[in-house]
């Protein structure tokens, strides 16, 4: 099951604010909160007790809390490995360690007796495969990736494919950032450029973002990484179907409502059998075949990738039938064009392989 989280930092914020944005998320379905405890400056004594109180409230929300720490966290904690009480303490779920610690020191964690979980980093190599041999918790385990607040750090999706196949090829849950637009953010670091995995998510439009993670399948949470995000991009997530892919179309304004409702009211699929030239969601022929959809003048010689089409009566036999354009095709006129698929919304499109489910909705 995948969650949507956000991230609170409260060395950087108000416990006023922070509360609030809390209760606004849980309202639009969050229930997992990231924090970071490398960029405390505050005493021991202090930061147990802030984090132990935020945590609390985080709770009664209904939220799971993961924070960030490193081996000097724990030094500066007094935690050890075979000793996670001030975690248990503070109510912490998931310890994520920014790099973990010795392989004897993090299987012993993953087998503490307070159940709380450990998250590596999924932006490393990490032989996590080699812990698991040696006597890990493979269901105490998981991993999530980094974010980047430098402008051009950002994972590659190469780089992300490697590193997130690796864990994802273990069983092991894997989870990713996305960034806020909105304005006057931040983080742990002092850097305001947004706090994405991916650095070509960054500045994209925040529901882009999440379908993207969507559609790679291997991807569990994905959370905000930085603070605040405003209510619309959080309503406008709440509102994603986390379970399917989402390729969200640019209408064109003659669309009939037989048309309307093939296209937005089935899920799609390619075939198994499929073409170099379009994907071909067959289903919609079956309640398509008594309807009448007229041929459209259409004024294209070609269609090119991304145009999202009908068939229409003049292939009575294939009517309803819907056909994403991925290599250019003449337009004979048994195809009506319903809209296309932007730049964006293509990358989605090439992560979508043969028989994978998907909805299309519609663009703004």
């Amino acid at each position: 099951m995948r969650n949507l989280g956000i991230s609170i930092y409260p060395e950087h914020s108000t416990k006023e604010n922070d509360l609030a944005y809390m209760k606004m998320a849980a309202k639009y379905g969050f229930t997992r909160i990231f924090t970071c405890l490398l960029s405390v400056e505050e005493s021991k004594e202090e930061t147990i007790s802030n984090f132990s109180n935020f945590i609390s409230q985080a709770h009664n929300l209904g939220y799971t809390v993961s924070v960030d720490t490193n081996g000097h966290v724990f030094e500066f904690l007094g935690a050890k490995a075979d000793n996670l009480s001030v975690f248990s303490q503070m109510g912490v779920d998931i310890i994520r360690l920014d790099w973990p610690l010795s392989d004897s020191e993090n299987i012993l964690m993953t087998n503490n007796p307070y159940g709380i979980a450990v998250e590596f980093n999924a932006s490393s190599d990490i032989s996590l495969d080699l812990l698991i041999k040696k006597g890990a918790n493979r269901n105490a385990m998981s991993t999530c990736h980094n974010f980047y607040p430098q402008e051009y750090t950002g994972l590659s999706k190469k780089r992300f494919d490697y590193f997130t196949d690796k864990y994802y090829q273990m069983g092991l849950p894997v989870h990713s950032f996305i960034s806020s637009n909105n304005e006057n953010t931040f983080g742990p670091w002092p850097v305001f450029k947004g706090l994405c995995t991916l650095e070509e998510h960054r500045y994209k439009a925040i529901d882009y973002q999440l379908r993207h993670l969507i559609a790679d399948r291997r991807i569990n949470d994905i959370i905000i990484g930085n603070a605040f995000a405003s209510e619309d991009e959080l309503k406008v997530l709440s509102q994603i179907d986390l379970s399917i892919p989402s390729l969200k179309i640019n209408l064109n304004n003659d669309i009939m409502d037989i048309e309307e409702n093939i296209l937005f009211d089935f899920v799609h699929a390619d075939r198994i059998d499929s073409s170099e030239y379009f994907i071909r969601s067959s289903s919609t022929r079956i309640f398509a075949k008594d309807s009448d959809i007229p041929a459209k003048n259409v004024d294209k010689e070609f269609f090119e990738r991304g145009d999202v089409l009908i068939v229409n009566n003049k292939l009575a036999h294939y009517k309803g039938e819907i056909q994403i354009v991925k290599k250019q095709i003449k337009n004979t006129g048994e195809r009506n064009l319903l809209g296309y698929l932007d730049e964006n919304e293509q990358l989605i499109l090439n992560m979508l392989c043969e028989q994978n489910p998907f909805r299309i909705i519609k663009g703004e």
